[in-house]
């Protein structure tokens, strides 16, 4: 994907649902996409990609409402903006960003679940908390998950459900998610990405989630709340959520190793590594808003001023 004029890769009965449930309206799509270039072309401060992809999946993870789309797109450059220790220097050559990505934190994985959902496994206790910041790892991890909200339209559409494998956190790996790092993730991803949450589950819990757990759980929007799943080591619970057959065979499931998924993902983020450092060009110049300037505690700080912000 990417580039000028949008062609959609959606089945019909995909098309029919981006109807049903997102008020696509294929005859006004153009128009629509238009509309908000129209609008970042008058927006001062922002630096936005206007390729017809890019402004559409906004559009798709605001149900097509104008309004909401511009809002979304401001919080969208202007956390990359306030976040440059996630977002700039994302070479996929850089030697310690590759040791980091071979690890394979966050992997989404091949196909879909039964509700045609993108499922992402996050292996959130896999690297060493000596070698590793938790800073370096959000950055490799957005390097993948940005790579896969450019290339995967489905997942624009329907939404993705995290499974997270909590089996190798060590409390050094908790001491790194700080309240301020959490509300950083919790805000970029229900507010700042275009793509919906539908579901948190996490797997494999060790006595040191809860503490973790209920940070990131100060920082859920309720609709969010209602979505977490938690399954400890039974993978049986798991499945009702997530179909076996999504899942990779260390996991019980058919769908590929975790080897051949992390190296399909290598493969993705090199070949999109020209789109990853021309991404940095893009962002807000905060000297140029019109109003008042938007600080990191605006966005980032504890009772930070964009919670009221609606989320689906």
């Amino acid at each position: 994907m990417g580039g000028g004029e949008y062609v959609c890769t959606l089945s019909e009965e995909l098309q029919q649902r981006a109807k049903e449930e997102i008020n696509e309206d294929p005859e006004r799509r153009a128009q629509d996409i238009e509309h908000i270039r129209d609008w970042l072309k008058h927006q001062p401060h922002i630096k936005a990609r206007t390729d017809d992809w890019t402004i559409l999946r906004f559009l798709r993870g605001c149900k097509f409402s104008l309004e909401r789309t511009k809002e979304k797109l401001d919080m969208y450059y202007t956390c990359k903006t306030l976040c440059p220790e996630w977002y700039k220097n994302r070479d996929p050559q850089d030697k310690k960003l590759r040791s980091i990505l071979e690890l394979g934190v966050m992997l989404p994985l091949p196909g879909y679940d039964h509700l045609g959902r993108k499922v992402v496994l996050g292996r959130w206790g896999i690297y060493d908390p000596r070698q590793v910041n938790v800073d370096d790892m959000m950055k490799a991890s957005c390097m993948v998950f940005d790579t896969m909200v450019e290339e995967d339209e489905q997942a624009c559409l329907t939404g993705f459900v995290i499974v997270g494998d909590c089996g190798d956190l060590t409390l050094a790996h908790v001491m790194g998610f700080t309240p301020p790092v959490v509300q950083k993730i919790m805000v970029l991803y229900q507010e700042g990405y275009p793509v919906r949450p539908k579901g948190l589950n996490y797997i494999n819990t060790p006595a040191a989630f809860d503490t973790v757990f209920n940070i990131f759980k100060s920082f859920m929007k309720e609709k969010m709340k209602r979505r977490v799943h938690i399954h400890g080591s039974d993978l049986e619970s798991l499945y009702k959520e997530v179909p076996k057959e999504v899942l990779p065979v260390e996991y019980g499931g058919t769908n590929g190793t975790i080897e051949e998924i992390k190296k399909y993902w290598l493969d993705r983020v090199d070949a999109r590594r020209d789109w990853l450092l021309d991404d940095e060009n893009y962002g807000v110049d905060e000297s140029k808003r019109p109003g008042k300037a938007k600080t990191s505690a605006d966005l980032f700080g504890i009772e930070g001023s964009f919670r009221k912000l609606t989320v689906d």
